[in-house]
């Protein structure tokens, strides 16, 4: 398969979100806007030239919008290949791409998140393993900071104590999220409408900077709920699920 380097030159009329086809979608605009505004901190998109759900995103760590200590590292945000692309070695086309450009860059590795089993939106831990990836760091909800150093030197990069352990203050419902992933240009709204019609204490905190990005309380930070001050999920809630989960 062919792949298309996605810049400030061709973003506009290229299909970028990995679910939704409407260009004209809210969702599509917010993300095409955070990506335009991470390309001069390094930020590569790269995607099949299929519409489908195939690409990956990745960043020099220092720019990343994570709370990370990873010096020299590449820090991938998103690594994604589903429906009938899944199967043909897309995965290891994107990742060999990435690992490619880092090595160009100088890098001395790249890092990733995921957990000891699969969850929602996060790489699987199976396929990372077989890649030569290993635990650099865990946090005490579970995530865990995954790398692949070029040589035995790097230092393994490692979480934030802020993200070590992921904990609010604010009672109810807290949710950080940023616009990093285009769901929550829709559904944060809505969830935030809910809450309030079922007087349920609810509080969404858009991440806009990525110096608060970096200082955040959880180690996921384009989606990251808490109840009560506990880490929650990083799974994205639409109205049905949020409902659900507050027994409505």
């Amino acid at each position: 398969m062919d792949y298309i380097k996605i810049s400030n030159d061709n973003i506009a009329q290229e299909h970028i979100c990995c679910a939704i086809s409407n260009d004209n979608d809210v969702q599509v605009a917010s993300k095409k806007a955070w990506l335009a505004d991470r390309f001069a901190d390094g930020l590569v998109f790269l995607k099949s030239v299929e519409r489908g759900k195939c690409f990956i995103e990745y960043i020099p760590a220092e720019n990343a919008w994570i709370p990370i200590l990873a010096d020299s590292y590449m820090y991938i945000d998103c690594l994604w290949v589903s429906g009938s692309l899944k199967g043909h070695g897309y995965s290891s086309d994107l990742l060999n791409e990435c690992i490619t450009d880092s090595k160009r860059q100088g890098k001395c590795g790249v890092c990733i998140l995921s957990s000891a089993k699969k969850r929602p939106f996060l790489a699987d831990p199976k396929f990372l393993s077989h890649k030569g990836f290993s635990v650099a760091d865990e946090a005490d909800n579970g995530i865990q900071l995954w790398h692949l150093p070029f040589s035995s030197k790097p230092t393994a990069p490692k979480f934030k104590d802020c993200a070590k352990h992921p904990s609010v203050t604010e009672h109810g419902y807290v949710l950080y999220y940023t616009s990093q992933c285009p769901f929550n240009a829709k559904y944060v709204p809505i969830i935030e409408a809910l809450a309030k019609e079922h007087g349920v204490a609810f509080h969404a905190i858009h991440i806009q900077s990525r110096e608060d990005a970096q200082n955040a309380p959880t180690p996921i930070t384009n989606y990251a709920l808490f109840l009560d001050g506990k880490y929650l999920t990083n799974e994205q809630m639409n109205d049905k699920r949020f409902l659900k989960l507050i027994g409505r």
